[in-house]
């Protein structure tokens, strides 16, 4: 099995499809069959798997999809490219525990993981409804993965 879509909720489809735009992603479709329901898919630069949102494909409230990861290499310089294209991303962090990073901003520690270690670096921003996303920096991968 590979992961394929992540559905987002949005309020304004358009906002939703200008701001992933800014972000660097290819738009992959954009259908709309119906005044109830059109059907946008943007991917990350990079990626296998994509994004949709539109008219009537979630009942979920905008702006509760939360935790979504982008994996980077250099958080650092992928902060400073979404900050060059317009986007509002935090400091880069770190986790107090060093395992992985809480809910929200607790636990926070500013700057990238003092040792640089893959899987411990991160960076977040939210679309505008409020899905949150965080860039992970991932320099050498887990065994298996």
């Amino acid at each position: 099995m590979k992961f394929e879509i992540a559905v987002l909720p949005v309020s304004d489809v358009d906002r939703a499809k200008d701001f992933y735009e800014k972000l660097g992603w290819r738009l992959d479709a954009d259908f709309e069959t119906a005044a109830d329901f059109r059907v946008i898919q943007l991917t990350p630069p990079g990626s296998a798997a994509s994004v949709i949102f539109g008219t009537g494909v979630s009942d979920a409230v905008p702006g509760s999809m939360r935790g979504l990861h982008l994996v980077v290499d250099d958080v650092v310089a992928a902060r400073a490219e979404l900050v060059d294209r317009g986007i509002t991303v935090s400091e880069v962090f770190h986790d107090e525990g060093g395992v992985f990073h809480r809910a929200g901003t607790a636990g926070r520690v500013d700057g990238p993981d003092p040792e640089r270690r893959s899987y411990a670096s991160y960076a977040s921003f939210e679309d505008p409804d409020g899905n949150g996303w965080v860039l992970q920096e991932i320099t050498t991968r887990l065994p298996g993965r």
